[in-house]
């Protein structure tokens, strides 16, 4: 009961830091906008962990987050080679083939109203698949490594990715490609110097949505054949063997990889669309 009431006193307080943060003068400061998420996320652990002990909540059902900690820091090993295999070998791989393809498939059909017509129906088709079903065929057809796993993620981006670049393409008005025309601009050169760069926040719309896709299709391929290696592995044999701490742990990984991974490519979207409104500060 007293770690019960310790995290309830901790939310309480760590409820009033932010209301006096939040209607402060200080709430756009930089140091604000890193402390009320860092102490909100501190304080879901907290939670979590007094409610767990003080309730004496039995840890196959939910282990607290100090277990859980305790399990990352004895399987490093383990976790770096399923990182490895699952994120490196088949998210990234997947990624880079599944968005590549997209954008040159973009180009394409803004180039051919025919391929417009025809392919995106098909896309949309695609996409409207269930993973779970397609995930096996994709197993069978690639063999159990890495390459399976990385179709299986391209199936996942490539309509996202698709759908918000040929949109970013139409983004540009017709006045400004009417005066690209006056310039007698090439379509290539109207596509490199216009449209393009107008498109990128469309661009980089899909490749943030992607890089949640990617790492969840991996994972969830590893479940229908992976060899003795990799997140969703890992997952499914430990849930069997009631090992739900290296369950955490494996979850606990791929959310961090994950954030990171959102949080390079919005990095790099800073940098390349710092024209547009939204990057404004």
């Amino acid at each position: 009961m007293t770690w019960l009431i310790f995290a309830l006193v901790f939310w309480a307080l760590a409820f009033f830091a932010n209301v006096r943060i939040a209607n402060s003068g200080h709430s756009t400061a930089l140091w604000a906008r890193l402390f009320v998420p860092v102490l909100f996320g501190v304080t879901i652990l907290v939670v979590w962990e007094g409610v767990v002990r003080g309730l004496g909540v039995p840890s196959v059902i939910l282990p607290p987050p100090s277990a859980i900690w305790a399990q990352i820091t004895q399987s490093v090993p383990t976790l770096w080679m399923d990182f490895v295999q699952t994120f490196i070998k088949g998210a990234l791989t997947g990624y880079l083939m599944g968005c590549g393809a997209a954008f040159a498939v973009a180009v394409l059909i803004d180039r051919s109203p025919f391929l417009q017509r025809g392919l995106l129906p098909v896309g949309n088709f695609i996409a409207a698949l269930p993973i779970i079903g397609t995930a096996p065929i994709l197993v069978m057809w690639f063999g159990f490594d890495w390459h399976s796993k990385a179709a299986v993620v391209v199936v996942m981006v490539f309509f996202p990715m698709l759908v918000n670049t040929v949109q970013g393409l139409a983004a540009s008005d017709t006045m400004q490609r009417d005066l690209m025309k006056t310039y007698s601009a090439s379509y290539w050169q109207t596509l490199l110097k216009l449209r393009l760069p107008a498109a990128m926040p469309f661009v980089f719309n899909g490749l943030k949505i992607s890089t949640t896709l990617a790492l969840i299709g991996a994972i969830v391929a590893e479940f229908f054949g992976s060899p003795i290696k990799g997140m969703g592995f890992r997952i499914s044999t430990e849930v069997g063997r009631l090992g739900l701490d290296m369950v955490w742990a494996e979850i606990a990984v791929a959310a961090v990889a994950g954030s990171a991974f959102y949080g390079l490519v919005a990095a790099i979207e800073k940098g390349v669309t710092f024209w547009h409104p939204s990057q404004r500060s």
